[in-house]
């Protein structure tokens, strides 16, 4: 709960250092005293709009604080923990705004992000304004109010996890066929042109080789003379062949060995040079005999190559890249027909995502009914002790399996209500007059806190429109609801602040050169004295004095 609120050098207010109790607190004072300045300087700490205009005239910079002490099981607790700004079971917010509009915020000491401190603000407190009876009329914030009396948070995930899921699918199918018409024109171009080369099956490195063998062939003839030439030159002539002359010298160095050792490594080599020449002239045997003219071979490797060549001018690649390219034609196409596949999957998942959704929307308008009904008997029984004994109040929750998907569902919700007998119902924002609706605003926004769990609620002068014994009304529920958490209350109603655990009065004092607001923590006899007020004006009589007596609680 809020334990503490300092605010230094904000609008008229000069220094103020506020305590917070248990239970209702009432604040009162006069028109114009700044009975709201408190809401407003603790609404900056839960990351509010700044403005330069709040600071005050003359001064540097607002500076505001507020210190909350929390539960182990809180949510805020548990932010605090999950963000690393744990501090015990205490929270202090802090912010401050410059006089050019700069403005800097912190969370237990540490510099925090307006974002961070936004998040954090719904765990600790919940401010209900006076014009939150104009929000009442519009039909999000109709379904907000319910869902948050429904407290069904797990059902709204659940839908909304659903939701992204299938719109993320859905678009992914859209996309796909949106370029369905595209990708079958590719994949029958592709599937030809595959076909075509699967017909042709040019081997990896083959045109190399073809190149390689028609080079061969076309010049058999002059292969066959060289290699002949070569052989007898080598071996097979018969006068002066490299092997015969070889030959002849080994034996002439092999008389001469015997007058000179010296020449032993030369007959060495000419030994190794005869059996390289014996070697060479084997091999160019073997060649020959695989030399031959061979027309049709020849034939047949010229029609492959002109069909290599004619191949790759159509697909505008050169002859070499001929089986890269069709490898890489065969991939596109394998690559299209799992795209077929990855279609038909999606419509597939595409189909399972929605109805997944639609259970998750039904679960959720199933506990909407369900809520829709307990909270309209409550608000009805409500406007009945709110002067409105003939008001009756229906929530409607219409579900449409076929409506629009969205992140809530596909709910229509509308507030029903009739103030008179024999009226029908009618949609709020038809029927209800100003009084009427801020009364039925107020007892809304009193049911929906009983589902609460922030454990501070201020409510700033909710009870506009309301007078005489329904301000009593209203007054002993706030009071009720201060048992279950700490309730702050901007109020002009003696009727209602007089339900208070506790009473603080905004007071406006000036110099004639300087306006500042104080906040006063009121003792019994103050009390009374500020409900007399309330009740008779300026002129404060025992009369007066004496009915304030009456209506403060003891």
């Amino acid at each position: 709960m809020l334990t503490e609120l300092h605010i230094r050098n904000f609008a008229i207010v000069k220094q103020l250092d506020i305590e917070f109790k248990n239970g209702m607190t009432a604040i009162t004072g006069e028109t114009g005293a700044g009975k709201s300045i408190a809401l407003d300087a603790l609404g900056l700490c839960l990351g509010g709009r700044a403005d330069a205009n709040w600071v005050r005239p003359g001064c540097d910079k607002t500076d505001i604080s507020a210190r909350f002490t929390i539960t182990h099981d809180s949510p805020a607790h548990r932010w605090l923990v999950d963000n690393e700004f744990d501090d015990d079971l205490e929270c202090v917010l802090r912010r401050t705004i410059s006089k050019d509009g700069r403005s800097r915020a912190w969370v237990n000491g540490a510099p925090v992000t307006l974002t961070q401190q936004r998040t954090l603000a719904p765990t600790l407190v919940n401010i209900h304004g006076q014009h939150e009876h104009q929000l009442l009329v519009k039909e999000e914030h109709q379904r907000e109010l319910l869902d948050q009396f429904a407290q069904h948070a797990e059902l709204i995930t659940e839908v909304q996890e659903s939701y992204r899921n299938w719109a993320a699918t859905e678009k992914r199918f859209r996309q796909h066929q949106q370029r369905k018409e595209e990708l079958a024109a590719q994949k029958q171009l592709i599937s030809y042109q595959v076909k075509e080369l699967n017909e042709f099956n040019i081997g990896e490195g083959e045109f190399e080789q073809l190149e390689s063998d028609h080079k061969r062939l076309t010049h058999v003839r002059a292969l066959t003379e060289n290699s002949a030439f070569a052989l007898n030159a080598l071996y097979d002539g018969e006068h002066n062949n490299v092997s015969g002359l070889i030959q002849a010298a080994h034996g002439r160095l092999e008389e001469s060995a015997e007058l000179d050792e010296q020449i032993q490594p030369i007959l060495a080599l000419l030994e190794q040079a005869k059996v390289h020449i014996e070697e060479t002239a084997l091999e160019l045997r073997n060649y020959q005999d695989q030399l031959d003219i061979d027309p049709e071979q020849l034939e047949v490797t010229e029609q492959r190559m002109s069909q290599a060549i004619a191949l790759a001018k159509k697909h505008h690649v050169a002859p070499l890249d001929l089986y890269q390219h069709h490898q890489q034609l065969q991939q596109q196409l394998d690559e299209l027909e799992r795209a077929e596949e990855d279609n038909e999957q999606l419509a597939e998942q595409r189909q399972a995502l929605r109805t997944v959704y639609r259970q998750a929307a039904l679960k959720l308008s199933t506990s909407r009914k369900k809520a829709a009904d307990k909270l309209s008997a409550e608000i009805s029984r409500a406007m009945h002790k709110l002067n409105m004994p003939h008001g009756e109040f229906v929530i409607q929750v219409d579900h449409d399996d076929k409506a629009t998907a969205t992140l809530w569902g596909t709910d229509e919700i509308c507030f029903t209500v009739t103030t008179n007998p024999g009226q029908p119902l009618q949609a709020l924002s038809k029927v209800a007059s100003g009084g009427e609706l801020s009364r039925i605003s107020l007892a809304i926004q009193v049911m929906c806190a009983n589902q609460n769990t922030v454990p501070t609620m201020m409510f700033d002068e909710v009870d506009v429109g309301v007078s005489g014994p329904t301000a009593a009304v209203v007054g002993s529920m706030l009071r009720s609801l201060g048992e279950q958490c700490q309730i702050i209350c901007v109020t002009h109603l003696p009727q209602v602040a007089a339900k208070g655990h506790h009473q603080m009065q905004v007071l406006k004092q000036t110099d004639g050169a300087q306006t500042e607001t104080q906040v006063w923590q009121l003792n019994e006899e103050q009390r009374i004295d500020e409900l007399a007020r309330l009740l008779g004006g300026d002129s404060i009589t025992e009369k007066t004095k004496d009915n304030a007596r009456e209506l403060l609680i003891h």
